[in-house]
């Protein structure tokens, strides 16, 4: 009786650590295989939203063609940006896309300017 309770013990044992080893490989991969590191998208350089062209503005998320002339626009019509807040004010800009550009943006006065 004891041999026969061993034998289950043992079996269960053996079960259970096959298990926890396919758990390891599936989250590990393959012995011998070399898994892929994380991809890291460095930060883009802040953009100043006084001086970018379009093509810069157009490079943020959420910025197309139509947006960047409006912020040209905006930036022509009312002298400049004095905080990037004001970026909301600029039609299709809401402040979901604000939230999403804030960190990429600065505003500085134009190069030679007030």
């Amino acid at each position: 009786m004891r041999n026969l309770l061993a034998l289950i013990v043992a079996c269960a044992l053996a079960a259970w650590s096959g298990t926890a080893l396919a758990q390891e490989r599936s989250v590990q991969g393959q012995p011998g295989q070399t898994s892929k590191p994380a991809k890291t998208v460095p930060a883009p350089a802040s953009i100043n939203i006084n001086t970018a062209t379009a093509v810069e503005l157009e490079a943020l998320p959420g910025v197309g063609a139509a947006t960047a002339a409006r912020i040209l626009e905006y930036r022509q019509k009312n002298g400049g940006f004095k905080k990037i807040e004001e970026l909301m004010n600029v039609r299709g800009i809401g402040e979901k896309t604000f939230l999403n550009l804030k960190a990429l943006i600065v505003v500085a006065p134009p190069r030679g300017g007030a």
